[in-house]
């Protein structure tokens, strides 16, 4: 995919600057309220004299859904660094892109309370994979924006087309997490162990592209 020529001055956009700051902010908060569920259970158990093992016993489903879900957001956090690292300037349609996908980094403290306050559903899966999913494919869709927008960034053509290829197949194995986990109630949110195998197909799509 070869790259336009940049068609107008970005000069009058506003610098990146502010909302890779705006963006850390919102990541750092979203991961803060995580634990405000387990935080809230321990002051409980401690105001009923329950024993700490039994606490670690009864809530082991809210703390593995808080490693978990730290975790994601860690790493779809670490993900959105490197790709704005180049950025220099943004436009309307860069910032809007961004704002839904905080909007998804929002609400998963949300989707994660959800996945110990019920019993586990399709519903309940579609929640939270499916917010991840739309984590992911926002990221995917401001990726290629970018590629398409150099004047935007520095960056060189190979580096960025590296990155939509190994993206999309985070995404594409998000939504096969999703439907299994679905179609095989046992496995539920044990499908998204597919996630490593993200690294080994993008290098072998890579491979054929070359």
């Amino acid at each position: 995919m070869g790259e336009a020529a940049p068609s107008r001055d970005t000069r009058a956009l506003p610098s990146a600057e502010r909302l890779k700051a705006f963006t850390d902010a919102v990541v750092a908060i979203a991961m803060t309220l995580l634990i405000l569920p387990l935080m809230e259970s321990v002051s409980d158990a401690g105001s009923e004299h329950g024993s700490l093992a039994a606490w670690f016993v009864d809530e082991w489903p809210a703390l593995l859904a808080f490693g978990l879900s730290f975790v994601l957001i860690a790493n779809f956090w670490l993900v959105h660094h490197r790709l704005f690292a180049p950025v220099e300037r943004v436009d309307g349609a860069v910032l809007w892109l961004t704002v839904l996908w905080m909007f998804t980094i929002v609400w998963m403290p949300v989707a994660t309370a959800i996945t110990t306050a019920f019993a586990e559903g399709a519903l309940q899966l579609v929640v939270y994979i499916g917010n991840l999913t739309t984590t992911s494919a926002v990221l995917g869709f401001t990726r290629l924006y970018l590629s398409r927008h150099p004047e935007l960034r520095r960056q060189p053509a190979v580096s960025m087309r590296e990155e939509l290829v190994d993206g999309w197949v985070v995404t594409a194995l998000f939504v096969v997490a999703l439907v299994v986990s679905i179609i095989v109630p046992a496995i539920g949110y044990g499908a998204l162990f597919l996630l490593v195998l993200g690294p080994l197909i993008g290098r072998v799509l890579r491979r054929r592209r070359a």
